[in-house]
């Protein structure tokens, strides 16, 4: 019997051919920096920041290339390096998608800020004091967090279809788990955000209609995603510095995995939230700028979660003797999404994050 072998270009053309008789296409070799991920396979590796005046660093990502052609999702973790539930998250669905099974692409960005990582900072850069979350849609010749914001912009977003920007409270902040929806007054993507945040599972969203709408002063990572027509949502879930909670990691977990389910990335029942509680206005409270003390200690007198009056004492800030030199109260009824639950304030600097629910 003669040799059977069928040629490779064949074999390929065979697959296309099945491909197309089942509505599905097959994926194609996905790039991200140096990662040239062929389909049905997973690289890791690193985006490298340019050296500047303050120094160099990369960024860990992992590609997820998926058997056939889908959306591309970019998940983004560790954009304030203190905040670590997000960060383990992002480990456990690197190892958790199987891209046999998936229709598309995920980029996982496990660490945004590894100089905050490494130095265990809250909100802002060792480097160059600047808040990587504030500074975006970056520069490329500018301080080491804007390189930073530069190299996410055109090597995650700009290559993604959708974004969940994954946070938590920082170091300093006990909060509990919520989404933001953050319309730009662009239907084409302030409805699927929307949806999205639904998708997520997490039954208190926030709305935040403040953000810009501008693309070259984005100033936030998921909103440099809206402004560049990608529908996206940010998650915080985690908080204190605390990384060995397992229902607030696992939160993260299964609500990228539905969020998947939610773009026909993967298959399976999309599981939405029997209740969702929607809230604006929504107001970060920080330690006034125009004080004599420019810095001290605060002390709350609220938790996370708890309902507040309007008028009622949240804390109090003492100086470093102990006189209270400021009082925070609520400015209208609603919860205590997240209260600063560590000593140390500075002029500016938030204290608490208070939400009502809309329409009360």
């Amino acid at each position: 019997m003669e040799n059977s072998k069928v040629p490779a270009e064949l074999c390929a053309l065979l697959l296309v051919t099945l491909a197309l008789s089942c509505g599905v296409l097959p994926a194609q070799t996905f790039q991200v920096g140096t990662l040239q991920v062929p389909p049905s396979q997973v690289q890791s590796g690193y985006l490298e920041v340019p050296e500047g005046p303050d120094g160099r660093t990369r960024i860990p990502v992992t590609v997820i290339n998926g058997a056939a052609r889908g959306p591309a999702l970019a998940v983004i973790a560790g954009i304030h390096g203190y905040e670590y539930p997000p960060i383990l998250a992002s480990q456990r669905l690197a190892a958790s998608i199987a891209p046999q099974r998936l229709k598309g692409r995920v980029i996982i960005v496990h660490i945004a800020n590894v100089p905050s990582f490494l130095k265990r900072t809250t909100y802002y850069s060792p480097a160059d004091q600047l808040n990587l979350n504030r500074v975006f849609p970056g520069k490329q010749d500018g301080s080491l967090s804007e390189r930073i914001a530069y190299v996410i912009t055109k090597e995650v977003i700009e290559r993604a279809d959708y974004l969940v920007d994954l946070h938590c409270g920082d170091g300093n902040e006990s909060l509990r788990p919520y989404s933001y929806w953050m319309p730009i007054g662009n239907p084409k993507v302030d409805e699927p955000a929307k949806q999205m945040a639904l998708a997520f599972g997490l039954d208190h969203i926030v709305i935040d209609p403040t953000r810009p709408n501008s693309a070259a002063a984005s100033l936030y990572c998921s909103n440099t995603a809206m402004t560049r027509g990608k529908p996206a949502v940010t998650i915080e879930s985690g908080g204190m510095g605390v990384s060995t909670d397992e229902g607030e990691i696992g939160a993260i977990e299964r609500g990228v995995e539905n969020l998947m389910r939610h773009l026909r990335m993967a298959d399976g029942k999309v599981e939405m939230p029997s209740k969702v509680n929607w809230y604006e206005p929504a107001e970060v409270l920080r330690f006034p700028e125009n004080l004599p003390e420019k810095a001290g200690l605060f002390h709350a007198r609220v938790r996370k979660a708890q309902v507040v009056e309007k008028g009622a004492l949240l804390g109090v800030v003492t100086d470093f003797f102990g006189k209270q030199i400021y009082e925070l109260r609520a400015p209208f009824a609603g919860e205590v999404f997240y209260v600063i639950g560590t000593p140390p304030i500075s002029a500016g600097e938030p204290l608490a994050f208070v939400c009502a629910l809309k329409g009360n």
